[in-house]
């Protein structure tokens, strides 16, 4: 199924039904009184979460969802009857937004939530309602509201306690492989990972926390250049980042040098993001003898100064990859 993270939507509600004028008419009732009834509300429009989903494809080929009307009143009092809502189906995770005010009208996180996004009209009133002492024959009635018309934009944004970036073809998705049970996609060129992956991490003690892999990031990204900008809002709900470092790149780039380059797109895009607590996790151990990876450690720790707490791991060997995992939720346990 294809990954959709961004729609919108137009949501029609139901518009109230118009209050009846109508006069009560018997045999041996000659003067029967007003019992024209009101109308009925319009349908309202809602969103709910769904576990069960996880892209917003469905919403890319159906885009206007209106609720039904509320029926007029009519004789002997009777009231209309209230329009149907509808009830539209997201994923979990998903911010909704007015297209035109820019407002964020919420964020559905859990399973079931709902939001009202369009409110149905209100009824009318039939002329039943106007009597008193003093108008004893009204043949006043008042119509039904139109109901709420909105343009919605949608965005699906993950949910995940720990988030991974980096360039490509450092070795994210072959990590979150590794230490969950994530179907993502490895091979020798970049890119790879296409849309971004959830996996969840069990820790001894029924402990868990869920990860995400999302397309790397290269130098331009900030400007459209490659994939990884475009899904880092996937990363805004993460408590933890991951910043994976591959330590012999194949085009011989020097990782410092490619730290920067990840850093300074990170920050163009959002610098909340930027400031998130981030670990450095350095890849790929198992392709640098003892000595080289001694000599690059020196080299990295003079060039770099790693304020964050750093990790050197091979995810392939899963050298390192324990002490990883459990440092994780101990911090995500505080």
């Amino acid at each position: 199924m294809k990954f959709i993270d961004e729609t919108i939507i137009q949501v029609i509600a139901g518009n109230g039904g118009n209050g009846c004028v109508h006069f009560r008419r018997e045999k041996y009732i000659p003067k029967g009184g007003p019992d024209g009834g009101d109308g009925g509300d319009g349908g309202d429009v809602w969103l709910e979460a769904d576990s069960n989903l996880n892209t917003l494809i469905d919403l890319r080929f159906k885009k206007k969802f209106q609720a039904q009307n509320g029926q007029n009143g009519s004789s002997k009092k009777c009231s209309g009857k209230k329009g149907n809502d509808i009830k539209i189906q997201v994923p979990i995770g998903t911010k909704v937004i007015n297209y035109q005010t820019r407002e964020t009208i919420g964020d559905l996180i859990r399973h079931k939530q709902k939001i009202l996004i369009a409110k149905g009209g209100w009824h009318g009133l039939g002329n039943t309602r106007f009597k008193s002492s003093t108008n004893r024959s009204p043949r006043q009635s008042t119509l039904g509201t139109i109901g709420e018309k909105r343009d919605i934009q949608l965005e699906l944004l993950l949910i995940a306690d720990v988030g991974t970036l980096g360039m490509p073809n450092v070795g994210k998705s072959t990590l979150v492989r590794s230490i969950s049970g994530a179907k993502t996609k490895t091979a020798n060129y970049p890119f790879t990972t296409l849309n971004p992956v959830l996996g969840s991490v069990n820790i001894k003690n029924n402990k868990k926390f869920i990860i995400a892999d999302i397309p790397g990031i290269i130098k331009g990204a900030s400007h459209g250049s490659g994939l990884g900008i475009r899904f880092l809002k996937h990363l805004e709900r993460c408590k933890l980042l991951l910043h994976i470092i591959d330590l012999v790149p194949q085009n011989n780039s020097h990782p410092v040098h490619n730290i920067g380059i990840v850093l300074n797109e990170l920050k163009k895009y959002s610098i909340e993001l930027y400031n998130k607590p981030r670990w450095l996790v350095f890849n790929k151990t198992d392709l640098l003898s003892s000595e080289n990876l001694q000599k690059i450690i020196k080299e990295i720790k003079y060039q770099f100064k790693l304020n964050e707490k750093y990790y050197f791991i091979s995810s392939i060997k899963k050298t390192g990859i324990k002490k990883l995992c459990f440092d994780i939720s101990q911090y995500l346990k505080k």
